[in-house]
């Protein structure tokens, strides 16, 4: 049980930091906030995300360039362009790992307005810091695996980015259903979303980008979307007009 509700509480705390801060927030500027509130939340998200922590500013870059080249070889993530599941999360590490590095040459229309905390993302996105990330949740198995089977969660716990990136930008480009015609393979994965915290209304967002509410139907429950609205009610936040598009246009 023990296991349970840490597996549980690690799923949804790091989606969560992904889907409003890397995600809304630094990839799509649907909402601002001052400088010691992004980094507190820097702070937040690398201790949620621990050993697949992914560096705000890379990942708000490689988003864009999934929006404005979706479901061609410049996609970052395209199913269209990779073999399985696998192949497109070792291309997205790629991408990913050239970013942050500087390898890859970005256009200028990728790189406005992005979260930047340099020393902190060196740390955070070391061999070193994902070592002992990885120590500590092995620790935490150690102590408290009721069994054997448990440890079947273990990669997914030191990898728990990637495979929910790889939930969405796999299966929701293959499975579900549109609101949407677009010219893209979008789809909204699930009718209500509390699995994905409305990220797998991917259909959706691709015709929105920069929207606070992934919903549209009645029953798309965007469970992130009442949190950004108490956020901005504390003014620890605040929503703003929708600027950074990179979605194709709809058909």
């Amino acid at each position: 049980m023990i296991m349970l509700i840490f597996f549980i509480a690690l799923w949804y705390s790091s989606l969560f930091c992904q889907t409003f801060f890397q995600h809304r927030y630094a990839a799509h500027g649907a909402f601002k906030m001052n400088k010691f509130w992004e980094r507190m939340f820097f702070i937040l998200t690398y201790i949620t995300q621990g050993s697949s922590y992914m560096s705000p500013r890379a990942y708000a870059i490689m988003h864009r360039m999934h929006h404005a080249y979706t479901d061609t070889e410049q996609d970052p993530h395209s199913p269209s362009f990779s073999k399985n599941i696998f192949t497109m999360m070792m291309r997205t590490r790629n991408v990913y790992v050239s970013i942050f590095k500087g390898i890859l040459e970005i256009e200028p229309r990728f790189l406005k307005n992005l979260p930047e905390w340099p020393a902190f993302e060196r740390w955070a996105n070391s061999t070193t810091s994902r070592v002992m990330w990885g120590a500590i949740y092995l620790t935490v198995f150690v102590l408290y695996a009721s069994s054997p089977w448990v440890y079947l969660l273990l990669p997914v716990v030191l990898c728990m980015g990637a495979f929910h990136g790889a939930i969405i930008n796999w299966f929701a480009h293959k499975y579900g259903y549109k609101n949407f015609i677009l010219k893209n393979t979008s789809e909204n994965l699930l009718g209500v979303d509390i699995l994905m915290l409305g990220e797998s209304y991917h259909n959706n967002h691709h015709m929105h980008p920069s929207s606070i509410n992934f919903g549209f139907r009645w029953h798309e429950l965007d469970p992130v979307y009442p949190v950004i609205r108490f956020l901005a009610w504390l003014r620890i936040i605040k929503i703003s007009r929708p600027v950074l598009v990179y979605s194709g246009k709809a058909e």
